[in-house]
């Protein structure tokens, strides 16, 4: 009877010290403070976030480059990228064939296979609008996380649980440019849509983008890899397509697709012009600053295991890629931190065409006054407090068609 007591007894002080020690404040831990008088930590996640703080990308953009300095720097910026991205060394045994086309008001729905690795098969759609006359501009569209080819061609998904917002003018980037007479050109990302596994009869778009990342990585390849390798071949098809001028290719990416069109557009030159739908962000910074734990302890990553490129943060972050693009036409519609977007306007400048870009504001954020003008972004954010100091109205976060099309009229003034 005595041991039971002395059990129970035992069982509720080390149930009060539990509760002792997890009686702590998320806030005091928000930033990354060390304790000790030579400011070294025991913590591997301290040591690991001072290394990415003191991870300087070699390619970074500056603004006190010269005009004859930025072809050499975006060489070197394609050549790293080349490095990173790790094409495989691999020529597709047959060329892509249509398998399927069906009319659709003003233009011809095409579904396309091709055949970028052995034992693969991928697809795309392609809009066609009836009646063609000569060669006209084409878009390469690419979705967002979440999104498939069929939501941005404005049709349902392969089975009804991967139905996107399909009849939704905000989704349907495709079928947008088709009826504005340009051919659209539709892919997935890998593990979405027709290119998931068993999500079709699960959860449907909750795609798991996962797995296939981790066994990219573990083959020295990268999702984002992967993604641009297939998206390159379409890109490639493009170019030979009789009713496409092939110097007037655009790359239209959202939320998701803006990562593939910054490798796209890096290394390929002849891409005539960008549409990035979603804000610009240094993702370096962003894993820097947004330090403060949860409730439950678990300081948050900004982005998931699809997005990680082993080695890219040592050559450059995505404002660097999206000013190599210069000085290509180029519309961003999302905005971001004025800083960053100010580091594009100064390499249009430098490439001597300052009115190739095009910046916009969640309209949220379209007042100046309204905005954060930070240089540095202080640490210890939640993904919150991040999103609202870099001017990121989520909720707002679609195909911002109202901006883009007037864009492309202005761009393609001399057709």
């Amino acid at each position: 009877m005595r041991s039971f007591f002395c059990l129970i007894v035992s069982g509720f002080l080390i149930s009060l010290a539990c509760k002792a020690q997890t009686n702590w404040d998320p806030e005091q831990h928000a930033v990354i403070v060390s304790e000790r008088g030579d400011g070294r930590f025991t913590s591997s996640y301290a040591i690991v976030h001072q290394l990415v703080k003191n991870t300087r990308p070699s390619l970074s953009f500056h603004s006190e480059m010269r005009p004859e300095e930025m072809p050499v720097w975006q060489s070197e910026v394609r050549q790293a990228m080349m490095k990173l991205m790790a094409f495989p060394d691999y020529l597709p045994e047959k060329k892509p064939i249509c398998v399927s086309q069906e009319k659709r008001d003003g233009y011809t729905l095409e579904k396309w296979e091709f055949y970028p690795l052995p034992q693969a098969l991928s697809t795309f759609l392609v809009l066609r609008p009836n009646h063609l006359s000569k060669t006209v501009p084409a878009v390469l569209c690419i979705p967002g996380s979440g999104m498939s080819k069929e939501g941005l061609a404005g049709e349902p998904g392969i089975s009804e649980k991967l139905n996107d917002n399909y009849t939704s003018e905000k989704v349907s980037m495709a079928l947008n440019f088709v009826r504005k007479g340009y051919i659209a050109v539709a892919v997935d990302n890998p593990a979405s849509g027709e290119a998931s596994d068993l999500e079709m009869y699960t959860r449907g778009r909750q795609y798991d983008y996962e797995v296939v990342s981790r066994m990219l990585l573990e083959i020295g390849w990268s999702y984002l890899g992967y993604t641009s390798w297939l998206d390159m071949q379409v890109l490639d098809w493009m170019k030979q397509d009789p009713d496409i001028r092939k110097d007037r290719i655009i790359v239209s990416g959202f939320s998701l697709g803006t990562e593939p069109l910054m490798v796209l557009g890096v290394l390929d030159p002849s891409i005539y012009a960008f549409v990035y739908n979603d804000f610009l962000c240094q993702t370096q910074e962003r894993a820097i600053v947004m330090t403060k734990p949860t409730e439950k302890g678990y300081r948050p990553f900004p982005n998931s295991i699809r997005h990680l490129i082993p080695g890219f943060w040592h050559y450059f972050n995505f404002p660097d890629l999206v000013a190599a693009l210069a000085p290509r036409p180029l519309i961003l519609t999302e905005g971001g931190l004025d800083r960053d977007l100010e580091l594009v306007r100064k390499a249009y400048s430098l490439s001597g065409h300052p009115e190739n870009v095009e910046i916009h504001h969640y309209e949220k954020y379209a007042d100046p006054a309204l905005r954060h003008f930070v240089s540095v972004l202080p640490e210890g954010l939640d993904r919150d407090t991040y999103f609202q100091m870099v001017n990121v109205d989520g909720t707002n976060h679609y195909f911002k068609n109202e901006f883009i099309f007037k864009w492309l009229d202005q761009v393609f003034l001399d057709l």
